[in-house]
C-alpha cells in the first residue's frame, strides 16, 4: 500500500533522532525549509489507534482455567458476568461457594472457591 506524504513526513520525523544526517537529507529533498530537528513532533491521533482489548488468565484457586480478551476499561461487573458464562469456569465452580473474587483491569482475574 501506498504511504500519504504526511505520514510520510511524520516517519522521517520518528526517524530523525536514530539517523539525524540521512533524515536530514531526505527532509532537503522533500523541500522543506528549516532543520527537521527544529520542527515539530508528530501528535498522536488516536482515532488511528486500533483498541482490541486485552488478553487476561481467569484464576480458579490461583490456577490458570481459562482466558478472556476484555476491553481495557470494563469494570468488575461486567467481567464478573462475561467469566460466569464460561463453561470452563462454570465446570470450576459447579457446587463450590464464591468466596472472593479479584479483578485488577487489564491485569488479573482470580476466583477464590471453598
Amino acid at each position: 500500500p501506498a504511504i500519504t506524504k504526511d505520514d510520510y513526513i511524520h516517519f522521517i520525523k520518528l526517524l530523525s533522532p536514530f539517523a539525524p544526517f540521512m533524515t536530514e537529507e531526505i527532509w532537503e529533498n522533500l523541500g522543506m525549509k528549516n532543520s527537521i530537528h527544529q520542527s515539530e513532533w508528530p501528535k498522536v491521533n488516536k482515532k488511528k489507534i486500533a483498541h482490541e482489548g486485552v488478553t487476561i488468565g481467569i484464576q480458579v484457586n490461583g490456577k490458570v482455567r481459562s482466558e478472556i480478551t476484555l476491553d481495557e476499561n470494563a469494570d468488575e461487573d461486567e467481567v464478573k458476568n462475561m467469566i460466569l458464562q464460561d463453561p470452563k469456569i462454570i465446570a470450576w465452580l459447579l457446587g463450590k461457594e464464591i468466596k472472593k473474587f479479584v479483578y485488577v483491569k487489564g491485569r488479573i482475574i482470580n476466583i477464590v472457591v471453598g
